[in-house]
């Protein structure tokens, strides 16, 4: 599946301009660029528009783990933001913490331009059958 492929298949991320640069089962790598109406309160990027930047790359390293004829969903998610991002773009990475029969559960870490960390999220994705 390609990185086009798995944008498809959420339309959300996609109409909110999140980008997947690269996508393995051990990896999503992608990012959010700073604009005007991702914003709050004096120009912060939304913490939103951050959390549906993990949720997606996150999602996305949750499928690929998944095994033949099963699909996902969120089960749980926590972000912890450490700073406010005022222009630039937002690089994420999202790696799997663990891939069981029943959960995967994702990290994945979000840096500012600078590579100084704006947040970090863990969700768990939970397993299923078709």
């Amino acid at each position: 599946m390609t990185t086009d492929d798995l944008l498809e298949a959420m339309p959300f991320a996609r109409a909110l301009g999140v980008r997947i640069d690269a996508a393995t089962p051990d990896e999503v790598a992608g990012r959010l660029e700073w604009a005007p109406e991702r914003c709050t309160a004096g120009g912060v990027m939304h913490g939103g528009a951050l959390m549906a930047l993990a949720d997606s790359l996150g999602a996305a390293c949750a499928y690929l783990n998944l095994p033949a004829d099963a699909s996902t969903s969120t089960l749980n998610s926590t972000t912890s933001f450490f700073r406010a991002v005022r222009g630039g773009e937002v690089r994420a990475v999202a790696r799997p913490l663990h891939v069981g029969r029943s959960t995967i559960v994702v990290q994945t870490d979000l840096h500012d331009g600078e590579g100084r960390r704006i947040a970090q999220v863990t969700q768990t994705q939970a397993v299923l059958s078709r």
